[in-house]
């Protein structure tokens, strides 16, 4: 129907429809749902998305590691409660990164360090800190002895004298002032930790008949149904506890077998999912009796569960990896 009018449509009055779900849980029976409704042939290329439980981590204990489970291997070994198969969208990609950052630590910081680590490290707590003790003031008074040490201790007190009258600075920044030089920062990038990689996808829907909007209805309501929080409300406890949603495995696909080239995936939660149902800008249906849109647009935004890690490449040599 376009602006009131109903328009022609292709649909078949005598097409098999796909009863809806009789409730928002997934059977682990159901057969891939595909669009466009075609047969895969050993050449076509698709992405496959299934739908699992979300498996969280646990805390691993062992006679030499200590560490807190992924839940990456549990989650993908999974069989999927639901498949859906779709075209592979343009633009397309994946973006690793890690966290590298700027830290700075000066020699009397690094000095202080080490100490620390001598008292740290020795047997005897006590011997320990005389020790680190008198290593401090032998090398204080062997600074204090030069002229760049005598100029720091200086600055110092002028800084806290100065700062005692309103003022806001420090001895470095006196030191800058006073002689141009301050103390060797040893700037550095050092490595601060792993991200997670994010992944958005754009589908167009145009059902071609009663059959294929069926199924593009039945895709919607999955991808919706899945990435709910569940409030145990048949469960004892309703109410105090929110379930995660499920979780998401995807995979580029050749035929039946994996993508021999595009990248792999670690399961995915759902993070954002847009649909827009005026695809071509204004408001169409086919006159069917369910009024599907003439054409619907269907935006993914997927975030990996977990980051990647060197070691993931040496169970897989497939392609380009992760």
């Amino acid at each position: 129907m376009v602006n009131g009018f109903n328009i022609s449509a292709s649909l078949s009055p005598n097409a098999e429809r796909i009863a809806p779900a009789a409730s928002a849980k997934l059977s682990s029976s159901a057969a891939p749902l595909r669009y466009p409704q075609k047969s895969i042939g050993k050449n076509d290329d698709y992405l496959e998305i299934g739908v699992v439980k979300y498996v969280p981590p646990r805390l691993e204990t062992g006679a030499n590691n200590l560490r807190l489970s992924t839940g990456t291997e549990k989650n993908s070994k999974q069989k999927a409660e639901q498949t859906i198969q779709l075209p592979i969208p343009s633009n397309i990609g994946d973006t690793n990164q890690v966290d590298w950052g700027n830290d700075s630590f000066n020699p009397l910081a690094a000095f202080g360090a080490e100490q620390v680590g001598n008292v740290l490290k020795s047997g005897d707590l006590g011997k320990g800190l005389v020790d680190a003790y008198n290593t401090t003031i032998s090398t204080a008074k062997e600074v204090l002895m030069k002229g760049g040490g005598q100029d720091l201790i200086s600055r110092y007190f002028q800084s806290l004298l100065v700062n005692s009258l309103g003022a806001n600075t420090t001895p470095e920044g006196l030191l800058s002032r006073a002689s141009g030089s301050v103390l060797n920062p040893n700037l550095e990038l050092l490595f601060r930790g792993v991200n997670l990689r994010s992944f958005q996808f754009d589908f167009d829907f145009a059902p071609r008949d009663e059959k294929e909007s069926n199924v593009v209805k039945e895709i919607i309501r999955i991808f919706k149904i899945s990435m709910a929080p569940k409030t145990g409300s048949n469960t004892a406890g309703a109410g105090l506890f929110i379930e995660a949603p499920n979780v998401f495995l995807l995979k580029y696909k050749s035929g039946n077998q994996d993508h021999p080239y595009l990248n792999k995936f670690k399961p995915c939660a759902l993070r954002s999912m847009g649909m827009n149902y005026t695809g071509s800008g204004s408001y169409a249906t086919y006159g069917d009796a369910d009024k599907t849109p003439v054409h619907m647009k269907l935006s993914l935004s997927f975030t990996e569960l977990n980051p990647i890690y060197n070691e993931d490449y040496q169970d897989t040599d497939i392609g380009v990896g992760y």
